[in-house]
């Protein structure tokens, strides 16, 4: 039986994926489209289209508290 809704892995990227898709890794630094700051990424969960940031750099003393956003609020630093 023929599962025409599967996707083929090739070098860890899906092909059905739009190729103009940001990836994004743990340490990477993002904007959010609502706001002027920058931001590290903490955590990514693809599977559900969220990610845990941080303000960057880190406040002294206090650190960054840690939030959770949809990927399609950050995007790539400078963009």
């Amino acid at each position: 039986m023929s599962n025409v809704a599967a996707a083929a892995v090739v070098q860890g990227c899906r092909l059905l994926e739009p190729s103009d898709v940001m990836e994004i890794q743990q340490g990477d630094q993002v904007n959010l489209t609502s706001d002027v700051g920058t931001f590290q990424v903490i955590g990514v969960d693809g599977e559900h289209d969220r990610c845990w940031i941080r303000r960057w750099p880190m406040e002294p003393k206090l650190g960054s508290p840690v939030f959770e956003v949809s990927l399609q609020q950050i995007s790539a630093v400078g963009l």
